[in-house]
């Protein structure tokens, strides 16, 4: 949109330069020497030309011109700050699912301690130097940090998938 919006200025100016032809305007007309016209008279035959300047349109080209650039300006400015904000867009999305793949990875590792630690609590309560609490307290703490990396792996899914959004193109296809 903003390419077209680019390419629509530069035909402004063009067409604004251009229109310095517009201020004068060429006519001719033909009589024939051989017709007689009794209405309209006329005392010239043959070929007659004419040149008209338009001093109002030699007033307002300048301007005209000068607008056309200035809207060329504008969109070139607005397609800048697109392209700012587009950059930012995309660096935000990407941190975001940078950090929700730390967060993933972080409960990964708190699963593997978590189940190392109940697998012992277990050994433990089976020969009686742990209380069922325990045991118990070991249990859930597994299940919160299972629940816990679903959660991440969820959002960092929606994290990628938002980025892809904004690319144009999945992340597996990026160099």
């Amino acid at each position: 949109m903003y390419g077209f919006r680019m390419t629509m200025a530069d035909a402004n100016v063009k067409k604004a330069k251009a229109g310095w032809f517009d201020i004068l305007s060429f006519s001719y007309l033909y009589s024939p020497n051989n017709s007689t016209n009794i209405v309209n008279p006329s005392i010239f035959n043959g070929y007659q030309l004419g040149l008209v300047i338009n001093f109002g349109s030699i007033l307002t080209k300048a301007p005209a011109i000068k607008l056309a650039k200035e809207e060329k300006k504008f969109a070139e400015a607005e397609f800048a700050e697109y392209q700012l904000t587009i950059e930012a867009q995309v660096k935000q999305r990407y941190y975001l699912y940078v950090q929700y793949m730390a967060v993933v990875r972080l409960r990964g590792q708190s699963i593997l301690d978590m189940e190392a630690s109940l697998k012992d609590t277990r050994y433990r309560y089976e020969k009686g130097e742990a209380t069922l609490a325990e045991y118990n307290t070991a249990s859930t703490g597994l299940a919160d940090q299972i629940n816990a990396k679903i959660t991440a792996e969820g959002n960092l899914l929606i994290a990628k998938s938002s980025l892809e959004e904004i690319l144009g193109k999945k992340l597996e296809e990026i160099n």
